[in-house]
């Protein structure tokens, strides 16, 4: 199906395939709320539009639009602010696009599901958008007088999917005793019982791994019985995100983007591109420069077959997520602090101690490794939060191989594109607590990252836009965050990069390939393994230059 999004000149819709994600579900205790998978299937069943500023907005409860103020962030362009134009306490956001979609399809428009805002409620409509040459406006209304509502730049103000446009007048609603359908209640029956079973099993034997307090028949497809409900059952989506809409984006609120205008860093701070002949010097800047105009979206993909891997990414030195390789991977649902902990037990481990404290740790690494239990390490990640402080990353992991053989019996092993040959076949660990956090840098092989446990944030660069990098020693860069706020300020060659920003979910497996600049932190507590054992040459060190 088409969905199409139509922009004038000067409109940037930030537009992006919803996520599954809610600041509320994250805090539940073990995050059980992420249990309720049709709360996960309706907050990622559309996209969003994000709001383009930050703003405060306050309604003193009367009828006209004077009655709302809108207080936007200083520097934002009046024609990105929204308005108080309708008056009853609403606010409008003005929706910079033309939609378009197939014959017979609306667009239903509203709030993100399970999102609240205190104080206000967004309004929801259906729009005909196969035929209609308007633009449309999206309103939230106060729910109550002299209440300061914020949004911040960045946060989802409309939500949207399509939806046929006859379908719900066509359905025959009706209300039928159970008896009429007696295979339907066995099942039901079957499943109550079991149900209250588990739950008093539960009760009286509680499980360690969080995952084994709920039953996850709905959440797998099942029946109560263990057949299969539907051949085409999901526990995720997986929503293509709008061809040309990262150009809109800003990952970063405090870097303005505008590729057109991107300043040449000087002379000084681009020692790399000094030493190229003046044409080649041309050639790579307009390349950089055309490609800004649409830079290619980080894909993702389900099914891949080794030959598109090789063709599509490996040897087109593109990154991609790839979607479902992990499915079957015990550890997915095993990987718990404390399974981990029994599994390990009190066995020596060497990690990286007392990171953050040193702004030159990458060049002095090898004098903050120590040793020390693996329980006392997952414990103390645990209860303290060490982030940097305390993390067992790859550096480790030729010291720590024996110990984590144990880990390996719940890894699966992903034939299609890697190598078992060589010491590490089984990839290198980096296991930390919310916050860990590795600097901007570039790898000089290719490498996958398999997301065990836990999620990360991965912001990405490409390899031509390296001379705006300051990259001043070996694969590091003079800057350590590029979400660090007044980061452009500091470092003005950043002007107008394209960043793209990835969140790695349990099972999801990132292709990075050699040369891409990245930067990755950990927002729970995470497993991540790193492969460079591919079935293709991986072997590029010796022509680095320093």
């Amino acid at each position: 199906m088409d969905l199409r999004c139509y922009v004038y000149p000067g409109w940037e819709p930030r537009i992006r395939a919803a996520s599954p994600r809610r600041d509320w579900m994250d805090a539940t205790p073990e995050r059980f709320a992420y249990r309720c998978l049709p709360l996960n299937i309706a907050n990622a069943h559309g996209w969003e539009i994000l709001s383009p500023c930050g703003f405060e907005a306050e309604w003193n409860g009367g009828a006209a639009p004077s009655d709302v103020e809108v207080r936007p962030d200083p520097g934002t362009p009046a024609h990105r602010a929204p308005v108080p134009l309708f008056g009853q306490g609403t606010v409008t956001f003005h929706v910079e696009g033309i939609m378009r979609t197939p014959p017979g399809f609306n667009l239903w428009v509203g709030g993100s599901p399970n999102h609240a805002k205190d104080g206000i409620a967004p309004l929801g409509g259906v729009i005909e958008t196969d035929w209609s040459p308007f633009s449309f406006t999206m309103n939230w209304r106060f729910t109550r007088p002299n209440q300061v509502v914020r949004f911040e730049e960045n946060e989802p103000f409309c939500f949207f999917f399509p939806v046929e446009r006859h379908l719900v007048e066509s359905v025959e609603p009706r209300i039928l005793a159970i008896d009429e359908e007696p295979e339907l209640k066995r099942q039901f029956e079957e499943w109550s019982r079991s149900r209250d079973a588990f739950h008093v099993e539960v009760a009286a034997n509680p499980p360690a791994n969080p995952s084994a307090k709920w039953q996850k028949f709905y959440y797998r497809g099942l029946k109560s019985d263990g057949c299969p409900g539907a051949g085409d059952h999901q526990s995720k989506l997986r929503l293509a995100e709008f061809d040309g809409a990262a150009a809109f984006h800003r990952e970063t609120p405090d870097r303005p983007a505008a590729p057109s205008s991107r300043p040449e860093p000087p002379a000084a701070e681009r020692p790399a591109k000094d030493r190229l002949g003046a044409k080649y010097e041309w050639i790579l800047t307009s390349k950089e420069r055309l490609q800004a105009l649409a830079p290619r979206a980080i894909l993702r993909k389900r099914g891949i077959s080794a030959e598109e891997f090789l063709a599509q990414h490996y040897a087109a030195n593109q990154p991609v997520i790839l979607d479902g390789e992990l499915a079957d991977w015990s550890a997915l649902d095993r990987w718990t602090p404390d399974y981990l902990k029994h599994l390990i037990g009190s066995r020596e481990i060497e990690v990286q101690g007392d990171r953050s404290s040193d702004p030159d740790f990458e060049r002095n690494m090898t004098s903050h490794r120590r040793t020390m239990p693996f329980d006392a390490f997952i414990d103390r990640i645990i209860a303290e939060g060490d982030g940097n402080d305390l993390y067992l990353t790859a550096y480790n992991s030729a010291a720590n191989a024996a110990t984590l053989e144990l880990l390996h019996q719940d890894l699966g092993f992903l034939d299609k594109l890697l190598t078992r040959e060589g010491g590490t076949a089984h990839g290198m660990p980096w296991i930390g607590s919310a916050n860990s956090f590795t600097p901007l840098h570039h790898d000089l092989t290719n490498n996958l990252l398999l997301q065990i446990t836990g999620r990360k944030r991965v912001l990405l660069v490409a390899p031509d836009v390296t001379p705006h990098l300051y990259n001043d020693h070996h694969v590091y860069s003079r800057i350590r965050d590029l979400a660090e706020p007044g980061i452009v300020e500091r470092f003005p060659a950043l002007e107008g990069i394209h960043v793209h920003q990835v969140m790695l979910e349990p099972g999801d497996a990132l292709f990075v390939p050699l040369g891409w600049w990245h930067q990755v932190t950990a927002l729970d507590f995470s497993v991540t393994f790193t492969h460079t054992n591919f079935r293709w040459p991986n072997d590029f060190y010796a022509n680095h230059p320093e």
